[in-house]
């Protein structure tokens, strides 16, 4: 009798385990563009400049290794096909959403999860219909088909979606409203403008967007250091879905959170823009452990990226003044709100004389004031001056998000000299991404990862057989 209860109890304990390895509610955080540079520059300047003794979030939670990028179309992948690659667990082309490259559709694990019978949250930083966001319920052969994704992003029935705005719902080529709006309506969801216009929705199904006289451009919610009054922040917005998800999907959920700016600060090789969107992340991500300190046997937090963007790194070949991220204190203006201001300066044909171009870039980023440029880079930036706004013969360098001219491009290239921070460039790289976990289930991601591998093992930690 007595080994019959050893074993029931052996067998009962064992039962226990793996009941708390199997969580109910996952979080799934994708920083867009985060390399493994970005998060030291992130960690040194809030241990060194913020003065914190512990590291950032992400950096403490027990599980950190890192995965590899490539798509099926080259080693350096675009959103669309990395994040089909975190969403199904599915290699694509670049450019393609939801598909593998044969454009045969292929399931997320959102879709996987919902089917049976979780709550699922889709939110960004960005534009809901971008790639990240689209690839978890979208299956369309470019990530440039809006009005489809949208489509799509109606049909997916899931919970909450999230972001800056459904560029679907106007066409580009007419600039006229397409019926994507309608079609959300006779879905059954409710659109609000911002996190305080959800409070006393009861709708099943929200989609939550930028609000209108807070809003730069419907790429993204803005960036944070540009501090736009009344701005949506995406630790607002995972607030949100949370308390969203807990209202109608109680007992088990799935939540997917961008952190899309990110990438868009590091594609223009912006330091402070680019720190400061991964320390909003990570108050997003402290939502989610908050309630995990709450849940720790039944939640799950990954937090990872699609591709790394920029080649971001602390140190650089030319730079000659040491290294003082203190400095990015003093700027106070994105790469992108600088350069449109510029551009509208440019394109209204409005005067203004280099004294006054002084005076702002000493207002915005500290330069003569706090950042004593040097003589050789003054006359620099003043020839490049003259050349942009007097002669009007300035050039400038597309990128993928925004155009700078070149006085911009200079401006910010003596900023990163001076701050020590450095891009190889001002697109994506093959490099490897971190991967951090904690919860049930974690153990499964401290190995070095393909990103396909990912979404496979979140699925499994929650015992739902992929389709």
């Amino acid at each position: 009798m007595r080994i019959k209860n050893l074993f029931l109890l052996v067998f009962l304990g064992v039962l226990s385990a793996t009941a708390a390895t199997t969580p109910k509610y996952v979080f799934f955080f994708i920083g867009d563009g985060m390399g493994m540079g970005h998060v030291n520059a992130t960690d040194y300047y809030n241990r060194m400049v913020l003065g914190n003794d512990e590291k950032i979030l992400m950096l403490q939670f027990p599980v950190a290794s890192q995965a590899q990028t490539y798509s099926a179309s080259s080693p350096i992948t675009d959103s669309a096909a990395a994040g089909t690659a975190l969403s199904t667990g599915n290699k694509t082309k670049n450019g393609m959403l939801g598909m593998t490259p044969d454009s045969v559709p292929v399931t997320s694990i959102a879709r996987t999860l919902k089917d049976n019978g979780w709550g699922v949250a889709v939110l960004t930083s960005v534009s809901p219909d971008d790639a990240t966001p689209g690839a978890f319920y979208a299956h369309q052969p470019y990530r440039s088909m809006y009005y489809e994704i949208g489509c799509d992003a109606v049909n997916s029935g899931y919970d909450f979606l999230g972001g800056a705005e459904l560029r679907g719902a106007v066409d580009r080529k007419t600039g006229k409203p397409t019926d994507l709006m309608d079609r959300v309506k006779k879905a059954g969801i409710k659109v609000v403008r911002g996190t305080d216009a959800l409070r006393g929705v009861d709708a099943d199904r929200v989609i939550v967007l930028a609000p209108e006289d807070a809003r730069t451009n419907n790429n993204d919610i803005g960036y944070t250091i540009d501090s736009i009054p009344g701005a949506m922040t995406i630790q607002q917005l995972t607030g949100a879905a949370l308390d969203h998800l807990l209202k109608k999907s109680p007992d088990r959920f799935f939540m997917m959170v961008e952190g899309g700016n990110i990438d868009h600060a590091a594609h223009a090789n912006d330091p402070g823009g680019t720190i400061k969107e991964i320390l909003n992340f990570q108050n997003a991500i402290q939502v989610a452990y908050d309630f995990y300190k709450k849940h720790p046997e039944e939640t799950l937090i990954v937090v990872t990226a699609d591709h790394d963007t920029g080649g971001m790194a602390i140190g650089t070949r030319t730079n000659r003044t040491g290294v003082n991220l203190s400095l990015i204190d003093y700027q106070r203006m994105s790469k992108d709100a600088f350069s449109d201001y510029c551009q509208k300066l440019l394109k209204d044909n409005t005067a203004i004389s280099w004294e006054e171009m002084k005076q702002l870039l000493s207002d915005k980023f500290g330069f003569w004031s706090r950042i004593k440029l040097t003589e050789k880079q003054t006359k620099k930036l003043h020839k490049l001056f003259n050349k942009t706004f007097v002669e009007r013969k300035g050039k400038d360098s597309k990128e993928l998000y925004n155009s700078f001219n070149e006085f911009a491009v200079n401006v910010f290239d003596t900023l990163n000299a001076w701050v020590g921070t450095g891009f190889t460039t001002s697109s994506h790289t093959a490099n490897p991404v971190p991967v951090f976990a904690i919860g049930a289930g974690a153990e499964k991601f401290s190995r070095a990862l393909n990103n396909t591998e990912i979404p496979m093992l979140i699925l499994e930690s929650t015992g739902v057989k992929a389709r």
